[in-house]
């Protein structure tokens, strides 16, 4: 799914890029923004570590196993590993241990570990979804804008359009002499004005195509064309509540759920800082042997009969006394039954009793408390400020949906106002001031219009996002 995400993506860029001809819809805008963003790559990495910690706090658990090896050379006199005594030669010795332990308790500090770590874990990932969801609502609110200002811009086109006839038609009264010099002035003076108009027009479409490529993290590209949104929504009232969108939030919302589970994992970090004023009982084994050079051992070869330095008289004569002596021949002990023969193995348990550690073990778990006294404020403030979020998001909801209502009215008003206004001085009843008064009118009105229109479906995405509804 990340392939094919990410060649979407740049699929997108490279139409972007390359200026063809083809709209990109809502959702296309924002999948490309959320997968160039750096904030939410950053956050994705955020997760990536989360995760990690995670798994090493799990596999703490698991006893620890160590082993070593050494090897050296002696010259002169020192002492024989094999029989512990002195001896003054050269002899290589090699030295051979494995050690291993297991905590059977520590005031529980593992176990809390883990838990802490995966709810920091969990915690990351909605904060993840937070950046998601931060560049989406900036990418609709800049796509509407792009809309808006392009529904502006064929506005002016449209007005100029009617200035442009106007002018035509009064030149060829005024080259007749059947009309006051002055009337054609003030129609030029009008046809400049909505020229001017649309100079403007563009250049906030531009600007605002300039912002949504940022976002998106593309280059910029002014033959870049957006799908047009559906305005079902507008002639249906929106039903939901602004209880029943805080309620839903709650639930939905990955901002809250971030705020809580952060306030979750600070707790499981009290819960270790306390554990230090507990013993901590272990289980350890080990096992070593060694080697050396000069290890050997006496075998015998034979036993002779030899005389002694002690004798008998018999007769008063001295005859030697007669001994049997074994004779031993020195043999090196191979490396494999030094190994086997030095071979050492011990088993220990061992309780570490904390009595006195410069008070750090007291001053963390202040620490830990005010941790969690801050993702606690922070909880509730989050809380706090997403009712004011979406209170004041339904008060401009509402708002925006009325002005839409009464500029409609309006419109309507003011575009028979001009039709009669154009009547009267097409056929010369009317004045210039009338007809531009008129026309003024309309256009402000229609343009208000727009901006309402892209108000209201603005308001309604901020409304659905609060609710997780999708957002096109």
């Amino acid at each position: 799914m990340k392939n094919i995400f990410f060649s979407l993506s740049l699929i997108i860029s490279h139409i972007l890029v390359s200026g063809q001809d083809q709209k990109l819809s809502l959702l296309q805008c924002v999948e490309t923004g959320i997968t160039n963003n750096l904030q939410v790559q950053q956050s994705g990495l955020q997760v990536q570590s989360s995760e990690i910690y995670w798994k090493q706090a799990k596999l703490n658990l698991l006893p620890n196993l160590n082993g070593s090896i050494s090897h050296g050379i002696n010259q002169g006199k020192s002492i024989n590993p094999y029989t512990n005594s002195y001896i003054n030669q050269n002899i290589t010795t090699g030295s051979y241990n494995l050690t291993g332990g297991v905590v059977l308790f520590n005031g529980f500090s593992l176990l809390n570990s883990v838990k802490q770590t995966s709810l920091a874990y969990q915690a990351s990932k909605m904060d993840w979804q937070q950046a998601k969801d931060n560049i989406t609502i900036n990418i609709i609110l800049a796509y509407l804008q792009v809309l808006s200002n392009g529904e502006q811009l064929q506005q002016a086109k449209n007005q100029l359009e009617l200035s442009k006839q106007q002018v035509d038609r009064l030149e060829l009264l005024n080259q007749k002499g059947a009309i006051n010099p002055s009337d054609l002035s003030d129609l030029k003076g009008q046809y400049s004005g909505d020229r001017l108009s649309i100079i403007n027009a563009q250049n906030a479409m531009e600007s605002s195509k300039l912002t949504l490529c940022q976002l998106m993290n593309i280059p910029y590209n002014k033959n870049m064309e957006l799908e047009m949104i559906s305005t079902e929504s507008l002639a249906t009232k929106y039903e939901d509540t602004p209880d029943k969108i805080y309620t839903t939030a709650l639930t939905q919302l990955a901002l809250i759920r971030s705020a809580d589970l952060h306030e979750l994992s600070a707790e499981k970090g009290l819960k270790v800082a306390k554990a230090a004023f507990y013993p901590t009982l272990s289980f350890g084994a080990n096992t070593n042997t060694n080697y050396s050079s000069a290890a050997s051992q006496e075998t015998l070869i034979n036993t002779s009969t030899v005389a002694s330095n002690n004798y008998v008289i018999v007769n008063n004569t001295q005859y030697p006394v007669m001994t049997q002596v074994n004779n031993y021949g020195s043999q090196k002990i191979n490396y494999g039954k030094q190994l086997s023969n030095n071979r050492f193995t011990s088993f220990d348990l061992s309780l570490r009793i904390p009595i006195f550690n410069s008070l750090q073990a007291r001053n963390q778990v202040k620490q830990s408390q005010l941790i969690l006294k801050n993702t606690r404020i922070i909880a509730s403030a989050t809380r706090t400020q997403l009712q004011q979020n979406i209170e004041q998001a339904y008060i401009n909801m509402t708002s925006a949906s009325d002005s839409y209502k009464t500029l409609l009215d309006q419109v309507s008003a003011y575009s028979e106002s001009f039709r009669i206004a154009e009547v009267r001085f097409n056929s010369g009843l009317g004045t210039p001031i009338d007809y531009l008064t008129a026309k003024n009118n309309m256009d402000r009105a229609n343009i208000n219009l727009i901006n309402a229109k892209y108000d209201y479906v603005l308001r309604t995405k901020i409304l659905d996002y609060y609710q997780g509804k999708p957002l096109w």
